[in-house]
């Protein structure tokens, strides 16, 4: 029993907060803290380069879903591209030019698996079922859009725009960066960084550059 006397006042109050939650296995005035288990704050799942990618799973338009890790432990290299059919980034390479279906169909005969993220929220610009069935009718796009509706795989992976690629090989995140390295919306690069990439992947060659500032709009979270 502890008396006022003895204990400072505060402390006695927190004593009987522990006390009243349970937590009394808490050690007191020992320096140590309580044992927790795993770290599973947000920090601890955001994608890092070169280390491990995190896992998700998604449903795209059709209602499948698709799993990274299935993906990833059957020895596909994994290229996420961040979607929003409405950005005129995204127009640029698949409507205007049609770079992103060419730089997908160069690797059709390779064990690689292209999945578009939209992680635009509710209401905003090209978010939604329809309008994105409507998309992959539209733009021929003939790989799965997976629908990010609440941002958490957006936000784990720091997409900041639309198109933005993430290119995983071994289940290790090996490129984050644009497509290629043209803003300028009606005009192609000269360099298409996702050919570059997933080619040395394919080759099984170093990956250099590994990360390049992406440009386009910015992806729709929730506000």
């Amino acid at each position: 029993m502890f008396h006022n006397r003895s204990v400072p006042r505060g402390l006695m109050l927190g004593l009987a907060a522990v006390t009243a939650l349970g937590l009394t296995d808490i050690a007191l005035g020992s320096g140590t803290a309580p044992e927790t288990g795993p770290d599973t704050s947000d920090h601890a799942h955001h994608a890092e380069m070169g280390k491990a990618a995190p896992d998700f799973t998604l449903t795209d338009t059709h209602g499948n879903e698709h799993t990274l890790s299935e993906y990833t432990k059957g020895g596909y290299t994994v290229v996420l591209e961040w979607f929003n059919p409405d950005c005129p980034f995204v127009k640029k390479h698949h409507v205007t030019f049609g770079s992103m279906a060419m730089t997908h169909d160069a690797f059709k005969d390779e064990k690689v698996v292209w999945l578009a993220v939209n992680s635009g929220a509710k209401g905003n610009q090209g978010n939604g079922l329809e309008r994105n069935q409507m998309a992959i009718e539209d733009y021929g796009i003939d790989y799965p859009v997976l629908l990010d509706e609440n941002g958490d795989v957006g936000k784990m992976y720091g997409a900041k725009t639309t198109p933005q690629m993430y290119v995983i090989h071994e289940g290790v995140l090996v490129f984050n960066g644009p497509l290629d390295d043209e803003k300028d919306t009606k005009k192609l690069g000269e360099k298409n960084y996702i050919m570059e990439v997933v080619g040395a992947c394919c080759a099984g060659k170093d990956v250099d550059p590994t990360q390049v500032k992406s440009y386009g709009c910015s992806v729709k979270y929730a506000s």
